[in-house]
């Protein structure tokens, strides 16, 4: 016997003696050969004896194999975490072991039905959608007792007669496991074979109950494992979000434990402190905002000794880098989960630009009328005007000139500001607008920007009280500086708007109605209020004047009728 025809296999070896005293036996039986009494029987019973155990060995050999290949299937199935590929492994070795032209793998869903999840065949392709059809008697009996069954042929099996399932899809032979985790079935293993009959018995059973056994365990694995990565993606999304909103806060962040070294920063407080978060986190409080350090400190302790936090503490100071500065703090108490409290939090805003700009609107709106400021839009300054009916106001200082003669600049400028403040003050009490100072004058107008009914009698009274406010200025100033007033009020139409340049503007009133204010002002005596007869025709039922010289002023041809206020009525 050569090389290559040499059993190779103790089984092929008892196979070949089988066959040989088979032929032995035979050649016997016909007379072909003559041997001792009794060799026949022997040779028939060493026939039938190596027979069975060469069936002994197959069927222990079949299970060694599928052990072996359980043992493979095992290792492939947990190989890999994704669900997707667990499944698609579990299945394509189910139907190769089994040799089914079919398997399927089912699951319970969110409300708890059977749906399925997988479906693979012989081929090792995805069985099409309208090749998903099973038994659903075999696999309900599963769900139910929790117990494998195997079908040699469904049509005959009297378990499954008149099943419509059975009968419409022509299905033979059915092997159903269950898969459980814990005790607990999550779903079931179904292979099937709709043309041959008997390919399943227990030994593809028991072997597919072994292999649902290691697939339910893989498939829990990687359920949680999907479920696990989830959760982490939606943790590493919700950090990273976190991490944008914390970096896009206006306000500076900074946290530190109890031993007041600095845990966390955001981007604001760099910004801030003009310094890296390398320096910052991991460096002490006391370092790190050490140009506030010696005024912070009181209120940390605090924080720390009553566990309650501590808003808007604005602090100024000065840094080398910028000058002086303003920051705000608002200290609370660094908390865990459990609520124990675990060092501070502080939140930082730099407020120096901001009250420079408040310092600005306040001396705007010292130098320009409340009612003016409000009207103005800063994204929309344009250049020009509209008309208005207005009454003008103009009203001086008499004598000042000589009086300035007298004094050093510092206290002239400071007797000359009571008296405009005295006029402003009346102004602003009747809600007029206060054009401008003009040295030792002022010029407002009424019924701009905002209407006002009785804009005229509004100028009357206002003139009424700086006379009172000059009365009461003599009560305080030395006699020497008890100076004269003069007021001129007339009523007219004006245009009123932004006079000027883009780069240096003016809100004023432009029109001859102005131009005759100022000029009754001009000619007004000591302490006098003159009035055209075009504003008196506006209040004579209010006021109380006396008739005054027809008057000729510069810019007008013809004689104008003037009136002096004496009082209200």
């Amino acid at each position: 016997m050569n090389e290559q025809t040499r059993p190779t296999t103790t089984l092929d070896q008892i196979r070949t003696l089988s066959a040989q005293a088979g032929k032995i036996r035979a050649d016997l039986a016909a007379g072909k050969n003559s041997l001792p009494k009794n060799t026949l029987d022997e040779l028939g019973n060493l026939e039938v004896t190596l027979k069975s155990i060469s069936e002994k060995i197959e069927a222990f050999q079949r299970e060694h194999n599928n052990l072996r290949a359980l043992a493979d299937v095992g290792q492939v199935i947990n190989s890999s975490l994704e669900l997707d590929e667990v499944l698609r492994i579990v299945m394509d070795n189910i139907v190769r072991l089994t040799k089914a032209e079919r398997g399927f793998l089912m699951l319970r869903d969110e409300n708890g039905e059977m749906v399925i999840r997988m479906g693979r065949n012989w081929e090792m392709e995805a069985v099409h959608a309208s090749e998903k059809t099973v038994s659903t008697s075999v696999v309900g009996r599963v769900i139910e007792t929790g117990e494998p069954l195997v079908t040699t042929n469904a049509q005959e099996d009297q378990r499954f007669v008149g099943q419509e399932s059975i009968v419409a899809f022509n299905l033979r032979s059915i092997l159903c496991v269950p898969l459980k985790v814990k005790n607990e079935l999550i779903g079931v293993i179904y292979a099937d074979n709709r043309i041959r009959a008997g390919i399943f018995a227990e030994s593809e059973r028991d072997l597919l109950v072994a292999f649902a056994n290691q697939a339910a365990v893989a498939l829990e694995n990687a359920r949680l494992f999907s479920s696990l990565k989830h959760t982490l993606e939606e943790v590493t999304a919700l950090k990273n979000l976190m991490d944008n909103i914390f970096a896009s806060i206006a306000s500076g962040v900074i946290t530190a434990d109890i031993e007041n070294q600095i845990t966390l920063t955001n981007r604001a407080a760099e910004n801030i402190l003009g310094c890296a978060s390398s320096d910052i986190v991991g460096h002490l409080l006391h370092e790190t905002l050490a140009s506030v350090s010696k005024e912070l400190e009181p209120h940390l302790a605090e924080v720390r000794d009553t566990d309650k936090a501590i808003v808007d503490l604005e602090i100024s100071h000065h840094l080398p880098a910028r000058g002086n500065v303003d920051w705000r703090f608002n200290l609370s108490p660094l908390k865990d989960a459990g609520q124990k409290t675990q060092g501070v939090a502080i939140v930082l805003d730099d407020l120096t630009e901001r009250k420079k700009l408040e310092a600005q609107r306040r001396l705007f709106e010292r130098m320009v009328s409340p009612a003016v400021i409000e009207q103005i839009d800063p994204n929309g300054l344009q250049l020009g005007g509209k008309r208005a009916n207005i009454t003008a106001l103009f009203a001086d200082i008499r004598g000042f000139t000589s009086f300035s003669e007298s004094l050093d600049p510092e206290k002239l400028v400071r007797i000359l500001n009571r008296y405009l403040a005295a006029m402003a003050d009346a102004v602003l009490a009747q809600e007029g607008t206060v054009d401008k100072f003009m040295g030792d004058a002022i010029m407002a107008w009424y019924n701009a920007p905002i209407p006002q009914p009785d804009h005229t009698l509004r100028a009357v009274k206002t003139a009424l009280m700086i006379r009172e406010s000059v009365e009461n200025l003599y009560k305080e100033l030395p006699a020497d500086a008890h100076l004269a007033f003069g007021v001129g009020i007339h009523y007219g139409d004006a245009v009123l708007g932004l006079i000027g340049t883009e780069k240096r503007l003016e809100y004023t009133a432009i029109s001859d109605a102005v131009n005759t204010a100022k000029r009754l002002q001009e000619n007004s005596a000591k302490n006098q209020i003159l009035m055209s007869k075009q504003a008196y025709e506006r209040v004579k039922g209010d006021v109380n004047v006396l008739q005054h010289a027809d008057m000729t002023v510069k810019g007008k041809s013809q004689v104008m009728e003037v009136f002096e206020v004496v009082g209200m009525k």
